[in-house]
């Protein structure tokens, strides 16, 4: 699994028009890609990274402000570029077997407490945010 965490203070995706999830408040934007070798196992260690992570502000967290998270699926973070011109995607995890991890992410986040908001697997998507810093920062598994 792979994350792109961005420190926001506001962020929101819209589909078709609709808003489909936002934090109006400092909190975290998260890309979300899975890696075809993937497996559940990793979900909850992905979730408590991300709710622990502390780069809030005064070096806080989401589990110690209680800040909200929009979680974005996002296949493209596995996107291989080192040759050619066009990105290669077989490292990334087909929707079937991805769309259930995203959940179990964001299902044990909610478990830990964390205020989640979403965007709609598999959705043409367009995400808004106001980075705070900025300060981005890559979380592997």
């Amino acid at each position: 699994m792979r994350a792109v965490v961005a420190r926001v203070t506001e962020a929101e995706v819209t589909v078709d028009g609709e808003r489909v999830g936002a934090i109006d408040e400092p909190g975290l934007l998260v890309l979300l890609g899975i890696h075809v070798e993937d497996t559940a196992e990793k979900a909850p260690l992905m979730a408590r990274k991300l709710h622990e992570l502390r780069v809030l502000r005064d070096e806080q967290s989401c589990a110690t402000t209680g800040a909200p998270l929009l979680v974005v699926s996002q296949f493209t973070l596995y996107g291989e570029t080192r040759r050619g011109r066009r990105p290669s995607w077989t490292a990334a995890a087909r929707p079937e077997d991805a769309e259930p991890l995203v959940e179990a992410v964001v299902r044990e986040l909610r478990r830990k407490g964390a205020r989640v908001e979403t965007g709609r697997f598999g959705a043409m998507m367009s995400v808004r945010s106001a980075n705070d810093g900025p300060f981005t920062v890559l979380v592997e598994l």
